[in-house]
Order: structure tokens, then sequence, then C-alpha cells
């Protein structure tokens, strides 16, 4: 171990020599004494004594002998070997960082936060268009610098064309001439290709469901509905098509419908969108933002038969199975059998393909929203999601409306996010497995996978234990939680297929990234992720397939999998650190762990068996005295106000 436990030192045993504080002739009862002056009178009364009584005085000599000889040892040893103090260079280090940290004018037993962390705040002020700031954005920025030196760094470690790739892709983003030059050009070009959009001339009219397809299967927007590819929650063995709820351009529904008290961002969100109306060829404001209030009353429509997020959390209630074929009786707006197979191109599909809708009531409202809304207001509304998702790739127009929209959602003062940092997002966003490789070699210790799963394995344990103390838990429940903990699996730092050139050039074949035209690229990985999306739906799940890429600083746990993911960008000071010492590991990724492993048995994770199927493996009692617990929680933050505002 890096750092020894210090020696257990009694408190009754202090640094003096004990002999020292034993006068001659003391201490013994009775009066009995062990006299070695060799007088006389000595002599005499050794004499008198019984042979029974030599023998004993002779054993307590000896024992009083071996008592000293083990004081002065104890002593000694002591003295020679303090308690244990790491003095490594790492150990100075984070000390440093930890006092740095505090703020030692403020009393911790008055207010400890700040005590803890008052040091650590000073330092970082909140920076300019950031709403929050902490360890994880400390980090992600020194991961972003490390991405940068990568991708423009021409001799860097590159073993693949995939690496490649993503480094003209990050190229192209970098262009800003070329993207100036063609200011919105391309989005306009793509709008037309797709039939027009009425805020900025003539339209198709009879194209809402082509129109829909194009939109979903080659540009990853989701107007009205997701519709993806995942494992089966009910089989996790089997992927399967699965159907969601989708469409607001706002966050939540609520900011629709607390119209009152939100009515800044409406009005910020409505400006955003005239604005880009007009950049895009609008030739009339006025008509631009008529046009434009109709999609955000559109949007305020699906916001009033959008499930609550809260309530779309019981996956038990909310999961549906059912087929292609049943799927045009739910929601006929839909010519849902064309949209399935443009979508999920070149898999031949059929009317008895499973689907898995999460939000039933839904699809069947949207489909009469659809049905008895105007075909030109609907075809605005498709073009819009569009115009949203692909603005951020033209010029800086652009950029700077959507800065001044976040200033007014967010209450963030207006900043020029350098460019590197928005094209080392978006590279990573979409290329991060080919920049993960590049990312893991420049940053990663083989050897801190072992001592992570060391680390993952003592916090299992000790969650075991903890079922042990939960009272309100029947037995047969408890065990089978146990088995669960145990079958967690554990990916850290990055998926095995990244480090092989070979297989990560496989998995990026079809894809092809140039150095001047960035918005062709993102549309040409558009089209990509879909053909990649459309393969899985006929192979098993993958663990290699991953949610997150490993410059993330962040981590998951994967209820259809039981695993949890600890990416390499996660894995790194202060979260982690190899030389640093046990305790300050546990307290840094050690709590991430923790977090992780406890999703596997919250309100939804519970919900999932060890193998990853969504089954009722949980006795009703246990269930209910679950909830019981978790009321208690909610209870407690609902009586929790910040400046005036319920935190809940």
């Amino acid at each position: 171990l890096p750092v020894q436990m210090s020696t257990y030192k009694r408190a009754t045993l202090d640094d003096e020599d004990p002999l020292d504080s034993i006068s001659e002739g003391d201490g013994y009862p009775n009066g009995f004494q062990v006299n070695f002056r060799g007088s006389r009178s000595s002599l005499g009364c050794w004499a008198e004594r019984t042979r029974i009584e030599k023998q004993l005085v002779v054993l307590v000599g000896v024992l009083a002998a071996v008592l000293v000889a083990c004081l002065l040892g104890l002593i000694f040893q002591y003295r020679a070997r303090p308690p244990a103090v790491c003095l490594s260079e790492a150990c100075i280090s984070v000390t440093s960082s930890i006092l740095s940290s505090l703020d030692r004018a403020v009393n911790p037993c008055e207010d400890f936060f700040s005590y803890a962390c008052g040091g650590w705040i000073k330092a970082n002020p909140l920076p300019d268009g950031h709403s929050r700031w902490g360890t994880f954005n400390n980090l992600w920025e020194h991961n972003q610098a490390i991405m940068k030196h990568l991708l423009e760094n021409t001799t860097a470690n590159v073993s693949s064309e995939a690496e490649r790739k993503a480094q003209r892709y990050y190229q192209a983003c970098m262009n800003e001439s070329k993207i100036e030059e063609l200011r919105a050009t391309p989005l306009m070009e793509l709008i037309q290709k797709l039939g027009g959009w009425s805020i900025t001339g003539p339209w198709a009219s009879d194209n809402f469901n082509v129109t829909l397809r194009e939109v979903t299967a080659h540009y990853r927007t989701s107007p009205f509905f997701s519709v993806y590819v995942s494992a089966d929650s009910k089989n996790s063995n089997s992927n399967v098509i699965q159907v969601d709820q989708s469409g607001l351009g706002l966050p939540s529904r609520d900011y629709y419908l607390n119209k009152t008290e939100n009515e800044k961002v409406l009005t910020g969100y409505l400006n955003y969108m005239v604005q880009l109306g007009m950049f895009l060829g609008g030739t009339n404001e006025e008509s631009t933002r008529q046009q434009m209030q109709q999609i955000l009353d559109f949007e305020t429509a699906l916001a009033n038969i959008t499930i609550p997020q809260e309530k779309h959390r019981d996956e038990e209630v909310i999961y549906h199975k059912m087929t292609a074929g049943d799927l045009k009786e739910l929601a006929p707006a839909v010519d849902w059998m064309p949209f399935l197979s443009t979508v999920f191109y070149p898999v031949e599909l059929n009317e008895s393909e499973p689907v898995v809708v999460y939000a039933k009531e839904y699809l069947e409202q949207v489909s009469d929203l659809i049905l008895a809304t105007d075909k030109c207001l609907l075809n605005n509304y498709m073009i819009w999601n569009l115009v949203r998702k692909t603005s951020p790739f033209l010029d800086q127009r652009f950029q700077d409306a959507e800065e001044k929209f976040m200033e007014v959602m967010y209450g963030t003062k207006k900043t020029c996010l350098p460019r590197w940092k928005f094209c080392i997002s978006d590279t990573d966003n979409n290329l991060g497995f080919a920049l993960g490789a590049m990312f893991v070699k420049a940053t990663f210790a083989e050897d801190s996978k072992q001592v992570a799963e060391e680390m993952i394995a003592e916090i299992k344990t000790a969650f075991e234990e903890s079922l042990e103390t939960l009272q309100w838990m029947d037995e047969e429940t408890r065990k089978s939680a146990k088995e669960k903990a145990d079958a967690i699996y554990n990916m850290i730092g990055y998926p095995k297929f990244i480090m092989d050139p070979k297989e990560l050039d496989k998995v990026f074949n079809d894809y092809e990234a140039v150095s001047d035209l960035y918005f062709e690229n993102v549309m040409q990985f558009y089209n990509f992720s879909a053909r990649v999306t459309a393969d899985q739906l006929r192979k098993p799940p993958n663990r290699d397939q991953w949610s997150m890429t490993p410059p993330t600083v962040n981590a998951y746990y994967s209820p259809t999998k039981n695993e949890i993911v600890f990416p390499a960008g996660i894995l790194q000071a202060p979260f982690y650190t190899r030389a640093s010492p046990k305790s300050l590991n546990f307290g840094g990724i050690g709590v991430v762990v923790g977090h992780e492993l406890t999703h596997a048995f919250d309100d939804q994770g519970r919900e999932y068996d060890k193998d990853g199927n969504l089954r009722p493996w949980w006795k009703n009692s246990s269930v209910e005295a679950f909830k019981r617990q978790t009321e208690c929680m909610v209870e407690q933050y609902s009586n929790y106000t910040v400046n005036g505002e319920a935190v809940n």
C-alpha cells in the first residue's frame, strides 16, 4: 500500500523510559523485594527459603526481566519507526490541493461546506457562459486540452485511419474561413432538397410522410417521437425497435405549460427562432415571427400531451410490446411501414416486426394532433427540428444567436466560446471512439484497470454487507439483490476494440471526412450512424458498445446489461490517481462507483434483474417498504428552498 497504517499507541504508554519511573524497592506488594546486593543477611535469608520458594523467586525474576526487555523493545521500535506518514510526491501534491480547497477562516462546526470547499470556490470563480462549475468541469477542460494537442499534432501516436478521420473532421470544424464563406448555404440547399420551408419560400404541400421519413432517417431528428434500436428490456439478449415521446425544443414540458413563470424564456426562444428563420432566407420578419409563433404553439400542444418525466420512470408501467402492424392502428397519422423501412434501411421489415412503445397514450394523442393540424404547419415544425439541430454547424451568426438564447435560458453571461472547444466537443460526440483511442494511448495507464477493479470489488462487498442491515427488506429479495450486485459487470477505461487499429477501422470504414467541408461531414456522419443503428437490429446487444466515449468525464449504469461503466476520462485526478493513497481514491472515484452501483437498485434499476431483464423480482412487501423509505426523502427535500425556490 502507498501508506501503511500508523502504529497503534496505547493511551497508557507514554514516551519516557518506564524503568526511570520505578525507584529501588518500590512497586512490589507486601514489601516483597528481590535484592542482589550480596549481603550476609540476604544470603542467610535465601538459605532459609524452601525449594518451592526459591523456584518462585527465580521465576518472578525471569518474568520481570522478560517484561523489561519487551517494554524496551517496544519503546525502541516505536522510536525507530514513528507513525507512518506518506511523503511521496503524489501525497504532497494532493495534500497541497486539499489544503488550498479549505477556508480555515470558517468554523467547521458552523458551516462545514464553506470550511471544506470555500478555498476552492474562491480560486474557481464561475466562468462566463456557465451556470455551474465544479471538479467535473475542471477535468473536462483538462481533457479538452489533451484532445486539442492530439488532433492538431500531426506527429501524434496515430495508428489507424479512423484516428486520421477524427483529425480531418476536427480540421474541417476549425476551418472558419470556409465556414464563413459558405454562410447558411449548405442548410438552405438541404431544406430545398427536402421540399422547402414556407418561412423561406415555397414548399411541397403533399410530402408530410416523406419529409418525416427523411428528417428522421438521414438527419437524426425526432419530430413527434423518437425511434431507435436498443436491448429489449424484457429480453435483454436481443435488440428491438423502440418508440418514445419526443419533439420539444425546450428541455422540459414545464417551460411551455407554466407560461407566466417562463414568459422570459418563451419570448427568448421565439426571438431565437425568428432570428434563425431570417438567417436562412426569411424575407419578412413579421411573417417569419407569425409562422414561428405557430410552431411554438404546436410545441406547446405537444407539451400538453407529453407524459411528465416523474411518471415516465416506471418502466413496468410504460413498457408496451406490439408489432409494426399494431402501430398502424395505434397512430394512423403515420405511414409506419415505409417510415420504419426507411429509418432502418437496408434491414427488411414486415408488419410482424416487434416494436416496444414507451408512450402508448402519447402516440395515440400525437397521431390525433397530426391529423388535426394544417400540413403547412406540420412541415414548418419538422424543418424547424432540422434547423435547430444543424444550425450550430453553420457560420458564426448562428453561434451568436444560440449564445444569446442561452443567456436568457440559464441567466449566464454571454461569452465567446473558443472555436477549438466547440470543435473538440463535436468531434468527441461524433467520432469519440476514434478520438478515444488517441486519448487512451496518451493518458491511461493500463494497470489502472486492475486497481479500479479491486476498488469496485471492495465497494460491492461493502454494499452487500449493508444489505444485511436493511430490516425492511425480506430475505428472498435480499438474496436476489446480493446476486444482482455480484453479477454487475465492470467496464473500465475504454471498449477493447478501439485499441485494435483493424477493428477500429472496421467500425468507421463506411464513413469519410474531408478537411474543408464541415457541414457535409456532419450530415454524412448522421447518415453513417443511421446505418450503424440499423445494423444492430439483427444482432444481439454488445458490451463493447458504450454509451459514453473514453474521454468523457462521467460514468453510467446500464440496466439491460447490468453493467457500470467508467471511461478513462474520469479515471484521473482529482477523482483517481494511481500513486495516491487508497483513502483518497475511495473518496474520489469511489464515490462515483458507489453512486453508479446504487442505480442498480434505485426506483428504475430495481425493476431489472441480474440478467438485465425487466421483471418483478422484489416481493411486494419489500417494494412497498422501499417506496415508504423513499417518501421520507421526498418529503425532506420538498421542504428545502434556495432563494425562495423549492429545490424539487
